[in-house]
């Protein structure tokens, strides 16, 4: 997966989560399915941000930016802000 995929991917999912917060903001809360799914899309956001910083920091220390992994979704949401 190059950048400009995983900037698409991203941008595809926040369009998404966008949909998510403006249902939950008109009818006051989400359903069960919709709450999950935007636990999924907020998850899959982070690991595609965290691909992408990997992928330029490869670059910039001229490695090779296709060895980026996605990784776990429990190592990427255990990240300090």
């Amino acid at each position: 997966m190059d950048d400009r995929s995983i900037i698409e991917d991203i941008g595809d999912l926040v369009e998404e989560e966008k949909r998510l917060r403006a249902r939950h903001e008109a009818t006051e809360g989400l359903g069960d399915d919709d709450r999950a799914r935007l636990q999924e899309v907020e998850e899959r956001l982070d690991q595609c941000w965290d691909l992408l910083r990997q992928r330029r920091a490869a670059e910039e220390y001229q490695r090779d930016p296709d060895e980026a992994q996605v990784r776990p979704v429990s190592e990427v949401e255990g990240y300090r802000q």
